[in-house]
């Protein structure tokens, strides 16, 4: 029997790969130091806990709007006004979200028809491209070298331009490298979009987690939002991942066709994870305590730097992260695949770590390495990578 031909244009996740394969060596007894996941290391904060537990008890345990609960949405509202300095209605321009997955799935099948080309940054999360294939639009790839900080150049952006072309996908900071463009760079490329008729949809999950002047929304200037779609999830920066939630903003008629299509795909979120939400997105404790969790990120990211600046000439390049919890560790001149890197330090020096080439061509002879995890285990697993670079 035939299958959908797209999944076969698909790979699986070589993050979750690469966790399975963890977990099997920890289960033989293997010390494995963990440094491919995108999940923060910190516990949810436990305000956020007792509004979920105490939402449960007063019985907020059925279906919720499948637009969601207004309260959430309003929180939404002003979460981005607070902080990104965007107005969005949220009668109309929010919608509840099962994550930042979900958010930009709706935000891709609201706007996309079969045949439309898509164009994404290379490197990026490969559920960025992946997502396009799905819904059979055509992924066309804008290098981002390493050579120009990882943004691409407009010269790129305009070669890969074709006549089919609707959108462009940004994510900053970005998965996998951590930068993230300057405010000119995001105008002049909102000018470049409106001049071709383009949507921009921009995931912003990492936007709390930056290490120098705070990262610039791309629905940020005036005339912009009627092409600009936002992809937000409370995962990253609250320490929620599990928790699956989030919310799109957009204007009016996209919001209509991603409700039809949140309708048709979750029916809705958790009314008690809205009311948690809600909750984080409007406390002052917990942005205090999303700060506070930006500060251990940065110190975590100075024991990388350290680390390399007392071990003088390095075997890897290392560029400092602007911002989101990752370094793209550069092995280049090791002429070696990517893949195989990651395999070698896992089994020669128990480190795991994420093949640049999941992110793209542009990522191939690059390793992506997460500071979410124990300030002993970025400094111990770094150390480790340089030793092991250093033997090749």
């Amino acid at each position: 029997m035939d299958l959908n031909h797209q999944f076969e244009l698909i790979r699986q996740s070589p993050t979750v790969a690469m966790g399975d394969r963890i977990m099997t060596l920890q289960a033989t007894g293997r010390r494995v130091i963990g440094l491919q996941m995108g999940d923060p290391d910190f516990p949810t904060p436990p305000l956020i806990l007792d509004v979920a537990f105490k939402a449960m008890q007063s019985g907020l345990t059925h279906y919720a709007p499948s637009r969601g609960q207004l309260e959430l949405r309003r929180a939404a509202s002003t979460k981005l006004q607070r902080d990104n300095h965007v107005s969005y209605d949220p009668e109309a321009e929010l919608l509840v979200t099962h994550g930042g997955i979900h958010a930009y799935y709706l935000a891709m099948q609201s706007i996309l028809n079969p045949g439309d080309d898509v164009l994404v940054p290379d490197p990026t999360w490969a559920t960025h491209a992946n997502m396009i294939v799905m819904l059979r639009g055509n992924v066309i790839r804008v290098p981002a070298l390493a050579e120009n900080g990882f943004i691409p150049t407009f010269d790129a952006w305009k070669k890969a331009l074709t006549p089919r072309t609707r959108v462009i996908v940004l994510n900053y900071p970005s998965n996998p490298t951590g930068a993230y463009p300057t405010r000119e760079y995001l105008q002049k490329l909102q000018d470049f979009a409106a001049s071709h008729h383009l949507w921009i949809v921009s995931d912003e999950v990492y936007e709390n987690l930056y290490y120098g002047e705070r990262p610039t929304s791309a629905a940020a200037f005036e005339g912009t939002k009627e092409r600009t779609i936002l992809v937000h999830s409370l995962s990253k920066s609250y320490a929620m991942t599990g928790w699956r939630v989030g919310y799109l903003a957009a204007p009016a008629q996209v919001i209509e066709n991603a409700l039809k299509a949140g309708q048709n795909s979750i029916t809705c979120v958790a009314p008690f994870i809205q009311k948690a939400a809600a909750f984080a997105l409007t406390d002052p404790q917990i942005q205090q305590a999303t700060a506070d969790m930006r500060i251990a990120y940065a110190k975590r990211r100075q024991v990388v730097l350290d680390v390399a600046r007392e071990w003088g000439e390095l075997p890897v390049q290392v560029t400092p992260a602007m911002g989101a919890f990752y370094f793209f560790l550069d092995f280049r001149a090791l002429k070696m695949p990517s893949v195989e890197i990651c395999e070698r330090l896992l089994e020669e020096a128990g480190v795991g770590l994420v093949p640049g080439s999941a992110f793209g061509a542009q990522g191939e002879g690059f390793v992506r390495m997460t500071i979410a995890a124990s300030d002993a285990d970025v400094d111990a697993g770094f150390r480790k990578i340089l030793e092991w670079a250093e033997r090749q």
